[in-house]
């Protein structure tokens, strides 16, 4: 079976044709745009994005020469719409994962952050869906619906009103425990129970659509790091990955039932197949290819493909560190006004300190919510699987297994979140024993070992974690 699988995130959209055993058939990629309104503020055209999906997969397609027989799609996850359930016109633009004008909201509902905390799994912050779902609403008039984009960008490819467990459990709406809609949440937040989609399986039938040619069922939905956890075959507790795209989104497996963090961390549902849960934690740095291109932008790279051919030119950062809270900063810190910030420069610093720094400041990050997995876990990751974009820069995962010290396994393909869903829809549809024979055999990952001591892995992440705290005193 030839699975269709569509990636829509928040940069660009990926599709790929993948076949029996993961093989890619065909593949095709079409950029979307993102702008900032004002400080806070981070949109998308919805119609750009729906755009993007039919020609991307049809693109795909192209490139295969060879039919699919089921459509699968992952999605961005907390980034929402008004639209018009009637006639799948949306209303509003798309309110960005990263845009952090329900700050107000939040504040406003500080004082049962901690009940919704611990129906959700998930820390009262504007980069979740409800507090978005709630600001557009009081932004926006009441018309229509509001919902994740996966729901519009599903109904607009004709399946069904649905979102999926994993997606979900990110919205700050649903109870973690039995995976449905909360009541108290969603009273807290102003939204009707009713007038949300409903929760349906990762893997299984929600609808069809004929968006590519003859009618095809639509099988596999999940928000999209969840998507690659499964990808890369974290499939056991204790399992982990970071994926590197516009932010670094480190996930690692629970198992079953839901857990709390008591580290910072978010609690949600990993996949759900069969009506059976599987939850992860996760912990987000919302700038990590985002702050490579800010770099570029101001000039300190002509490109951000620069970054290691920049970066690489000095042995170490000559004392500088960057704290990537270009857009605040999430887990475990959870301060949505803060503010990136470079400390230690010095006459002698040049452009070649500072992209290294960049490279190092987002390592340093995810090791921080390593840290944070691991007194949540009671025992340190013993290895982490690494995936997404910003995997090209060396000069990153060099950093990474430098400041984790454990060993970072680079995933055989930069599209784990693609041939996750693609999964998930052949397990939904083909019914195979395992997800590990819906993933197909398991291909061949670059290691990258620590090329520093743990004193000095230590010594770093102590500066690191000081210029952390001068930019949540600010």
């Amino acid at each position: 079976m030839n699975v269709l699988a569509i990636d829509q995130g928040t940069s660009a959209t990926k599709a790929l044709l993948v076949g029996p055993g993961g093989a890619v058939l065909g593949a095709a990629e079409v950029p979307v745009r993102t702008r900032s309104v004002g400080t806070d503020g981070v949109e998308a055209d919805p119609e750009e994005l729906f755009g993007s999906v039919v020609a991307a997969g049809a693109r795909a397609l192209a490139a295969a020469a060879a039919p699919a027989h089921a459509v699968a799609l992952a999605n961005q996850g907390e980034t929402v719409l008004a639209w018009d359930r009637a006639t799948g016109a949306p209303l509003t633009p798309a309110i960005v994962w990263q845009d952090r004008r329900a700050a107000g909201v939040c504040r406003r509902l500080a004082g049962r952050a901690e009940e919704l905390a611990a129906i959700t799994g998930l820390r009262l912050d504007p980069y979740f869906a409800a507090p978005k779902m709630t600001w557009l609403r009081e932004n926006s008039g009441p018309g229509g619906v509001v919902t994740t984009t996966d729901t519009w960008l599903l109904r607009r490819l004709g399946a069904d009103y649905v979102t999926d467990a994993a997606t979900a459990s990110r919205t700050m709406l649903l109870d973690l425990d039995t995976v449905t809609w909360s009541a108290t949440a969603c009273e807290a937040f102003g939204v009707d129970p009713g007038s949300l989609p409903a929760v349906s399986d990762c893997a299984g039938v929600v609808g069809e659509t004929s968006a590519f040619g003859r009618p095809l069922p639509v099988a596999g939905i999940a928000v999209d790091q969840q998507a690659a956890l499964f990808g890369e075959r974290c499939l056991a507790a204790g399992d982990a990955k970071c994926t590197y795209g516009t932010g670094a989104f480190l996930l690692v497996n629970t198992g079953a039932p839901a857990v709390r963090s008591s580290a910072g961390l978010s609690a949600s549902v990993a996949w759900r197949t069969g009506g059976a849960a599987t939850y992860c934690l996760d912990g987000q740095v919302y700038t990590a290819g985002s702050a490579v291109r800010w770099l570029a932008g101001i000039g300190v790279l002509a490109a951000p493909a620069e970054l290691d051919a920049v970066g690489g030119m000095v042995p170490d950062t000559g004392g500088v560190i960057f704290v990537p809270a270009l857009a605040g900063l999430g887990a475990p810190v959870w301060k949505p006004g803060a503010r990136g910030m470079f400390t230690g420069m010095h006459l002698g610093t040049s452009r070649e300190h500072l992209a290294r720094a960049v490279a190092e400041g987002i390592a340093a990050s995810v090791t921080l919510l390593a840290s944070a997995a691991a007194a949540d876990l009671g025992s340190p990751l013993t290895s982490l699987r690494v995936d997404g974009g910003l995997t090209r820069s060396r000069l990153l995962v060099q950093a990474q297994a430098d400041l984790l010290q454990v060993p970072v396994l680079i995933f055989r393909s930069p599209d784990a979140t693609a041939l996750g869903v693609a999964a998930l829809a052949r397990l939904g549809i083909s019914g195979p024993a395992s997800a590990g024979e819906a993933l197909g055999p398991a291909g061949a990952e670059e290691v990258v070992e620590p090329a520093i001591t743990a004193d000095e892995a230590a010594e770093r992440m102590t500066a690191f974690r000081s210029a952390l705290e001068l930019v949540v005193a600010q």
